[in-house]
C-alpha cells in the first residue's frame, strides 16, 4: 500500500478489506499449519513400528471442512461488495467534474464543471508521450472521474487513491465509466495506465496534486492565462493533444534511452 494511502474518503473501506482479508488468511493460514504440525507430531510412526491409526470416512471432519471454506466464501464475497457498493456510490450533484482522456499514450484532463473561473471555457491539461502531464485536485470536495479513450481500452489508477476504473473506447456521455472519489489530504500521489495499451504504455504515466481550494481556482486561472482552455472538453481522437511524441526515436523512453 503506498505511503501516502489511503488519500480518499472512498479509499479507507477498500484498505479495510485489503487489511481484514490479510488477517482472514493469516487466521486461516495458522489453524491450518497448526493442525499439519500437531498431525505430524501425534500421529507420526512409533519406534515399534507400529503403523498409526487410519482414520477414514470421517463424516463429521469431512462436513467441517467442506462448510468452513464455503463460509469463509461468503463472508468474504459479502464483504466485497459491500466495499464495492460504497466505493462507487455516486452523489447526484458532485463538487467538480473532471473528463479523463485516455489516448496512447498520455492522459488528458478536462475541468468541465469549472467554466465560471475560465470565463466559460474548459481549462485543461495535456500531457504527451515525453511530458508527464499534472492532475490538480481540490481537498475535501467530492470529483468525479468521467473517463474517455478514442482508440483502445485504458486503465485509469492513482494508487494512493486504492481504486482504479477502465477506459473503454465507444463509450459516449452518461454511458462512460466514471467514478467519484473525495481526497482528504493534500499532497503528491503518482497515477498511471494499468491496461496493457501498446507499445508505449510506460509511458502514461501522469503525477497528481491535491491543494486546497484557492490553489486550485489559481491553477486554473494559470491555465487560462498560458491558454489551456477550450470551448469544449477534450475527448480524444482529433481534438485531443495527447498524441505528441510518437515522433520520437524508438528506443527513447521518458527520462532517458533504453
Amino acid at each position: 500500500m503506498p505511503a501516502n494511502s489511503p488519500g480518499t474518503e472512498q479509499a479507507v473501506f477498500i484498505a479495510d478489506l485489503w487489511q481484514w482479508a490479510w488477517v482472514a488468511a493469516l487466521i486461516t493460514g495458522a489453524v491450518v499449519w497448526g493442525l499439519i504440525f500437531w498431525v505430524i507430531f501425534a500421529y507420526h510412526r512409533r519406534s515399534d513400528d507400529e503403523i498409526p491409526v487410519q482414520t477414514r470416512y470421517n463424516l463429521p471432519l469431512e462436513i467441517f471442512y467442506t462448510i468452513a471454506p464455503i463460509m469463509m466464501i461468503v463472508v468474504l464475497f459479502h464483504a466485497t461488495v459491500t466495499t464495492q457498493n460504497k466505493v462507487l456510490d455516486q452523489v447526484d450533484n458532485p463538487d467538480r467534474t473532471i473528463e479523463v482522456v485516455g489516448q496512447q499514450w498520455s492522459w488528458t484532463f478536462n475541468y468541465s464543471s469549472d467554466r465560471d473561473v475560465t470565463g466559460g471555457q474548459v481549462a485543461y491539461t495535456a500531457g504527451t508521450a515525453s511530458h508527464i502531464p499534472t492532475l490538480v485536485l481540490p481537498v475535501n470536495e467530492t470529483i468525479e472521474f468521467k473517463l474517455s479513450s478514442p482508440d483502445v481500452i485504458h486503465s485509469f489508477w492513482i494508487p494512493g487513491f486504492l481504486m482504479k476504473m477502465d477506459v473503454i473506447p465507444g463509450q459516449h456521455g452518461e454511458d462512460r465509466n466514471s467514478f467519484q472519489v473525495t481526497p482528504t489530504k493534500e499532497g503528491t500521489f503518482k497515477g498511471k495506465c494499468a491496461e496493457l495499451c501498446g507499445v508505449y504504455h510506460s509511458r502514461m504515466l501522469f503525477d497528481v496534486q491535491v491543494v486546497s481550494a484557492s490553489a486550485y481556482e489559481s491553477y486554473l486561472k494559470e491555465l487560462e492565462a498560458k491558454g489551456y482552455v477550450a470551448d469544449e472538453p477534450l475527448l480524444g481522437g482529433s481534438d485531443a493533444y495527447t498524441q505528441a511524441g510518437l515522433e520520437e526515436a524508438e528506443n527513447e523512453t521518458h527520462g532517458g534511452t533504453e
